[in-house]
């Protein structure tokens, strides 16, 4: 009986084919390597994951050097100015 359930879940968590193309389309609109290229080039679903996997590591790359950044500069201003108030609700 739960073999039963667990594949009508499953059919259940699928999605169609429309609404993949509608998703991969959204994808492919904040991609700025994909978006600059001409509608009528085609652009495999797969090169998308591709390159929002991409796009979301390089992303997280610079929050991480911009924190860097931010507590260098927090390390060089007085600890209870403005300034520091500042860097510390943008590292928050």
């Amino acid at each position: 009986m739960s073999n039963r359930r667990s594949r009508q879940s499953s059919r259940a968590s699928r999605i169609s084919d429309d609404q993949m193309i509608d998703l991969v389309g959204k994808l492919r609109q904040f991609l700025p390597e994909i978006r600059e290229r001409r509608r009528s080039e085609k652009v495999s679903a797969s090169k998308v994951l591709q390159e929002t996997c991409n796009y979301i590591r390089n992303l997280h790359r610079e929050v991480d050097n911009l924190s860097d950044r931010l507590s260098q500069l927090l390390d060089s201003v007085d600890e209870d100015s403005p300034e520091a108030a500042v860097i510390r609700s943008l590292l928050m």
